[in-house]
């Protein structure tokens, strides 16, 4: 089969115009295993095919990039880079994106390869031409590049290449094309700087991250919505937040969210900062963050009473990040009676709420509610349990009811409420006084689609593997959990048939 495309491929080369020969070879493709390829890749001449890209004829054009696409995975990543570089350079400046893509994604193969990558390193005009790549119109060509200059920038011979060299002139002469090519590029500049605290340094003396954080701290409001999910991104790592807390930057987004009350297009870029604070709460230390930031937590409580439903929908999700963990549970608590009312107003809307915001508070619920088995002090069990009443007159009911509504994300987003109470001694005895609760939970029938038998199983397991559950649910009910347990999340009871004598 191999020997039939190298066949065909030699036909391609000798005829002036072979689109019946390029079918043919690209049905034949289809069928050749890459193995078979690749043992054939020495003698592979894909000269032809490049030049028949340059035709302005669209169904040539289509085949060839599947073709190339094809014999291309067969050759070495060295390869590649050494011997068709001419190509890859003309690949980048075709005006089909289908070509571009190919190509990007080939020259996405040869970074991967640390003794290839040496060869785009030592290629200015093909780096040159990747960085213009950002530029263009088609998402999928940018985002190609994007990554490809992220890979190379993970050496030092990459980050030189891109940030001391004539490049980095060429980085910013893209960024004026429009607004939206300069987002591009400050998304390359902080994935380049989150991978350490050098690539941070090269990318602060570029002068673009500090950019970047000028355009956040502006007064145009959809720019700073933005950016501030990129600052975001860069407060993921430690080194980040570091750099950001150094130069001002945290204090400067808490002050404008201090101003916000007075701009009438806030609600623009507060929900991204508050999301911001929601994040870096967590990766640090929820109370230091609290206690620093106070108009943090206020905005927050605020947009919980919001009307408008993103505000809200922002609020509930921030509540669910900062008390994921026991310190920011233990910030929430101290907030008092506030924190009881909010508790209140997310448990009306997990009834009450579009689908969307129903589920987004039932998932903040969820994480507010969890507490692992090895920090289940008294304190933390009596703090769950208040915070569980405070939702509703009877939360058991609630959450139930909720899951027998015919949507499937709210039933698994109800399930995984019960899921993350399940280990608690109060809830188990809540969840065994509810009339028909246990068999609710060992009915197969109430789950038709695999994400929600997924979440009715992770709901027994909880329960089954609980210290306490054979003592409050009582042995029988124990036996009916493990037994469910251990026959998975898609058993299908068979069903027995008698025979009837007569019958046919």
């Amino acid at each position: 089969m191999a020997a039939q495309a190298l066949a065909l491929l030699r036909e391609v080369a000798r005829l002036e115009a072979p689109l019946e020969e390029l079918r043919a070879l690209h049905s034949v493709l289809q069928a050749v295993p890459l193995n078979e390829l690749r043992e054939q890749a020495a003698e592979l001449r894909l000269g032809p095919l490049f030049s028949l890209l340059n035709e302005n004829h669209r169904e040539k054009t289509t085949l060839c990039v599947s073709i190339l696409e094809r014999l291309l995975q067969a050759m070495e990543p060295v390869h590649l880079a050494r011997n068709l570089r001419v190509d890859l350079q003309r690949g980048l400046i075709h005006p089909d994106d289908s070509v571009k893509i190919l190509t990007l994604s080939q020259i996405g193969r040869i970074v991967e390869n640390s003794d290839a990558v040496t060869e785009i390193l030592n290629n200015a005009e093909l780096l040159k031409q990747i960085v213009y790549c950002i530029g263009g119109e088609n998402l999928s060509v940018a985002k190609a590049a994007i990554k490809s200059l992220s890979r190379i920038s993970l050496t030092q011979a990459g980050l030189e290449a891109l940030f001391e060299s004539n490049l980095l002139d060429d980085l910013k002469s893209v960024m004026k094309t429009n607004d939206i090519v300069r987002y591009r590029v400050y998304e390359l500049i902080v994935e380049i700087s989150s991978v350490s605290p050098e690539s941070l340094n090269y990318c602060t003396t570029s002068g673009l991250v500090t950019q970047l954080l000028r355009e956040l701290t502006g007064e145009d409001v959809l720019v700073r919505a933005t950016c501030i999910e990129m600052v975001t991104s860069l407060a993921y790592t430690h080194h980040g937040r570091q750099y950001l807390a150094q130069e001002g930057v945290i204090d400067q987004i808490s002050n404008i969210i201090v101003g916000a009350d007075s701009d009438p297009f806030s609600s623009f870029y507060l929900p991204g900062f508050v999301k911001f604070f929601g994040n870096l709460a967590v990766m640090d230390s929820p109370q230091q963050i609290c206690e620093r930031y106070p108009i943090f937590v206020e905005k927050v409580f605020e947009m919980t009473e919001s009307q408008d439903p993103t505000m809200t929908g922002v609020a509930v999700d921030t509540v669910g990040i900062l008390g994921s963990n026991v310190e920011g549970k233990q910030v929430l608590q101290k907030t008092g009676t506030r924190f009881e009312r909010l508790l209140m107003r997310i448990g009306h809307q997990s009834k009450n709420a579009p689908v969307e915001l129903k589920i987004r508070c039932l998932d903040a619920i969820s994480s507010l509610l969890y507490l692992p088995p090895e920090q289940q002090t008294d304190d933390l069990l009596r703090m769950t349990e208040s915070w569980f009443s405070a939702l509703s007159r009877d939360p058991v009911e609630l959450f139930r009811g909720i899951s027998s509504q015919p949507f499937p994300e709210l039933h698994c987003a109800a399930l995984k409420v019960f899921t993350a109470i399940a280990n608690q001694p109060w809830a188990q005895k809540l969840m065994f006084n509810s009339p028909g609760f246990v068999e609710y939970v060992v009915d197969r029938s109430v789950e038709h689609d695999k994400a929600s038998k997924d979440a009715k199983y992770e709901l027994v397991k909880a329960l089954a593997n609980s210290k306490t559950i054979a003592e409050i649910f009582g042995n029988p009910n124990y036996l009916r959990l493990r037994t469910y347990l251990s026959e998975g999340p898609y058993y299908v009871k068979p069903v027995s048939t008698t025979a009837v004598e007569g019958a046919e």
